[in-house]
């Protein structure tokens, strides 16, 4: 049997758990490419940061993995089928309904994970860009998603692609929001 055989049947009997185990593997990859090609950029050297790209790696396979997987197959049974009027219905819920509270899930996540004092002070003075850049990427991944993907590989689509997206939210995280103008 093939590995995407074993891969598909392993996603078939246990689509959460698999569906979080890669994208909390793909959480770590993105913060580990973050911090290389920082280091890259910076002078001087410094390691990896141990700590941060495990808090990545608990919410992508503790808590972001496991809600994609719940969300998709959700929306999958609600919204079924590839007609144009569905996979409009689908992204337009995807990105105004669960999209925001997928972010605020993220931040406050990772706030709670770096045991800040204010655990909302991050969600609140980035998520406005955040959600922004996030429909540029997103809706237009979602296109396809919602049209040519099967919903077996859906959450599997969404984190190879999230590998691109996290290392844009990682970006993000690192930005110093100057509150005062909203600008980064």
């Amino acid at each position: 049997m093939s590995k995407l055989r074993i891969f598909r049947a392993f996603l078939e009997k246990y689509p959460t758990l698999g569906n979080s185990i890669v994208y909390g593997t793909l959480c770590v990859a993105a913060e580990t490419s973050q911090q290389s090609i920082n280091n890259l950029l910076d002078s001087p050297k410094k390691s990896l940061d141990i700590e941060t790209i495990t808090r990545y790696g608990i919410y992508g396979t503790g808590i972001g993995g496991p809600i994609l997987a719940i969300w998709y197959r959700f929306l999958d049974k609600k919204l079924a089928g590839t007609t144009v009027k569905i996979v409009s219905k689908k992204m337009l819920i995807d990105q105004f309904l669960f999209t925001p509270q997928l972010l605020a899930i993220f931040y406050v996540s990772m706030s709670i994970l770096e045991r800040k004092d204010d655990l909302l002070a991050e969600c609140k003075s980035k998520f406005g860009h955040t959600f922004l850049a996030n429909c540029l990427f997103w809706l237009p991944v979602q296109a396809v998603n919602f049209s040519l993907v099967p919903s077996v590989y859906r959450v599997t689509y969404i984190g190879t692609c999230s590998f691109a997206w996290i290392n844009i939210l990682c970006w993000f995280k690192r930005q110093n929001i100057n509150e005062d103008k909203g600008e980064i």
